[in-house]
């Protein structure tokens, strides 16, 4: 009975980790490479990868991201390093 109340106690003291708010960039979509599942992005300061603003290209993840996205296209995104790789991970249009 006890291990079950302090399992408990940690999820609710770890619940608000998982709750925080994934950071998301301001971006523009430059091109787009479906075959490649990579786009282009000119964005803002990335903070989580503590990367300035500039235009690159990006991994997508998963590819379907891409769906109904097109060139000129002002987004929202969120990125982060999958395996040394600058993947998106989240993409949708800005409103």
């Amino acid at each position: 009975m006890k291990s079950l109340i302090m399992f408990f106690a940690s999820l609710a003291i770890a619940a608000p980790l998982y709750a925080q708010p994934v950071p998301q960039t301001d971006g523009t979509v430059r091109k787009l490479d479906v075959a490649n599942a990579k786009i282009t992005l000119r964005h803002g300061p990335i903070v989580n990868l503590d990367m300035p603003p500039m235009t690159m290209v990006f991994r997508v993840q998963p590819p379907e991201l891409m769906n109904g996205l097109k060139v000129g296209d002002t987004v929202k995104f969120h990125a982060e390093s999958v395996d040394g790789t600058f993947t998106v991970t989240a993409i949708r249009p800005a409103p």
